[in-house]
């Protein structure tokens, strides 16, 4: 007897033994035990997922001897028939050779023929997608109202492309992806029935590998089944069909998350060496990172992992954050896609990498903005703030040194000065440097040095209009409230260029210019002035 691929023997033959959907089983059955079957049926949905078997099953139970009933005999000379394919009332049409429509309109003219020795004549087009427009076009009358003994069942992987005037004259069933755990149970079965022996990881592997599709597990099986002499493992799949193991790079994270880049790189040699291409190291190190991404998400359900959490490194996922794994993630994503342009593909997966040493010190920018904002609120809500000295690209006259924090949640415990703020007066520590004579010509010297300088903080001395100095204590008026708040907020900057470039080393109070109000003079006045300027004459008395 001639070999039999395991997709063909393992075939759902009823609607019992077909796998994972359950909801388009229940209403056929249904529709079928209340005498309520449609004229045209669309199944829909990825591949290998039960479609034409679907319309195989449906078929038997509308033409099995006993029928139409939802459990078709399968011994019938109907049954039978329509199992080998040999049944000249169920026609099945490959839609993607037969596409255009003089193939339609030979289906027009059959069905005006009734059935010959069954209850229905069944038409079964597959990929009926890729029928051309007017084939479609020819078909919308016949399939709108058959005779009472056609039925017509379409399947195709792209409903979209079919067009709203076919689906609103049919029943539409979408067929879902098979849960992982559901593939992986139908494999142990067939494994059971073959008396073989196989790993749960390496089933486990396959049912990952099919991506949904029974079909593609039972072909993967198949092949897995053929270099393995009975003894199914996982160690062997990786081996044979050169795929990098979750051990592998475990270990391979294990050297990055410990800054050890010569073992990394020598163990990335190893993989290379063994077989594996540099594409698929990085779909293999992309789909190891989305896995710790989904965990550090706690998301633990190994279906959608596709990964058991028993293989997981837990240093790997413990050493980064949500935001270092995205990152890393994304790195390996666009890899993938600028490997097919680059002068080296090696090159490009050695420098990423060479790029996860530093994962660890990442930052996004939106965190990095809100660790500033934090350090900003914590500066502002305490009485007492050490002034810090930030880098600058120029070098002032006098600069003043201060400690930078280690922790910057934290205060510092040892200051060099502090500084008291209140609403418009802030008292700065004094230190004995030579002080001028505070004036304007000194503010707008100053005010003209920071601003080549582009100083932010410093322009502000734009807006100052008058300064007073009483008592070690200088007041500063401003042109605006505006200008006013600012000097409030950024105080400490504005001490230290005082200090800088003048020597003060007091208090400070900053105001806004009062305006004068100019009391307007009467209409009359006007009238006498202007009287007065024409004739060039005097104004005597009002």
């Amino acid at each position: 007897m001639a070999y039999e691929v395991t997709a063909t023997k393992k075939r759902p033959q009823v609607f019992d033994t077909l796998v994972g959907q359950e909801f388009v089983v229940s209403t056929i059955k249904n529709s079928i035990e209340q005498n309520r079957v449609a004229h045209a049926y669309l199944f829909s949905g990825p591949r290998g997922v039960g479609k034409t078997s679907s319309a195989r099953i449906l078929a038997k139970a509308l033409n099995c001897e006993k029928g139409p009933t939802p459990y078709p005999c399968g011994v019938c000379s109907s049954c039978r028939e329509i199992t080998s394919g040999n049944s000249t009332d169920v026609i099945e049409i490959d839609g993607a050779s037969n596409t255009s429509v003089n193939d339609v309109r030979i289906i027009k003219d059959e069905v005006l023929f009734p059935p010959q020795s069954s209850r229905y004549k069944i038409y079964i087009i597959d990929e009926v997608h890729m029928l051309s427009g007017s084939a479609f076009n020819a078909l919308l009358k016949t399939i709108e109202e058959p005779p009472s003994y056609v039925l017509f069942i379409f399947a195709t992987t792209e409903t979209h492309k079919v067009p709203a005037t076919i689906r609103s004259r049919c029943q539409q069933f979408h067929f879902q992806l098979i849960p992982l755990e559901t593939i992986k149970d139908v494999l142990k079965a067939t494994v059971e029935e073959l008396g073989i022996h196989a790993e749960d990881e390496a089933l486990f592997w396959i049912a990952k590998e099919s991506t949904g599709s029974m079909r593609d597990a039972y072909t993967l099986f198949d092949q897995v089944l053929s270099f393995s002499d009975g003894n199914i493992t996982l160690d062997g799949i990786l081996q044979k069909l050169g795929i990098t193991g979750v051990d592998s790079i475990n270990t391979l994270m294990t050297h990055i998350i410990h800054d050890e880049s010569k073992q990394s790189m020598l163990l990335l040699e190893e993989l290379l060496i063994s077989g594996i291409s540099v594409e698929q190291c990085i779909k293999d190190i992309a789909s190891y990172l989305r896995v710790v991404l989904l965990i550090k998400r706690n998301i633990v359900n190994e279906s959608i992992l596709g990964m058991q959490l028993s293989s997981l490194n837990s240093d790997v996922i413990e050493t980064y954050n949500e935001e270092q794994v995205e990152a890393a993630l994304q790195m390996f994503l666009q890899l993938y896609k600028d490997v097919r342009y680059s002068l080296d593909p090696r090159f490009e997966l050695e420098l990423a990498v060479s790029r996860l040493m530093t994962l660890k010190q990442m930052m996004s920018s939106s965190r990095l903005v809100k660790h500033i904002q934090d350090l900003k609120l914590g500066l502002t809500e305490n009485t007492t703030i050490p002034i810090i000295q930030k880098e600058k690209p120029y070098s002032p006259p006098v600069a003043i040194k201060a400690e930078k924090s280690q922790e910057p949640e934290k205060l510092q415990e040892e200051k060099e000065k502090t500084i008291t703020t209140s609403p418009d007066t802030i008292g700065i520590e004094e230190k004995k440097i030579e002080e001028k004579e505070i004036n304007m010509p000194l503010i707008r010297e100053m005010s003209q040095q920071l601003a080549e300088q582009r100083d932010a903080v410093g322009m502000l001395l734009h807006q100052v209009i008058a300064v007073e100095y009483v008592k070690n204590s200088l007041t500063v008026i401003f042109s605006s409230e505006y200008a006013k708040n600012q000097a409030i907020e950024h105080s400490s900057r504005l001490a230290e260029i005082f200090l800088q470039y003048s020597g003060f080393n007091g208090k400070f109070v900053f105001e806004v210019e009062k305006k004068v109000e100019i009391k307007k003079q009467d209409s009359s006045d006007d009238i006498v002035s202007n009287i007065a300027s024409l004739f060039r004459g005097e104004i005597l008395s009002h």
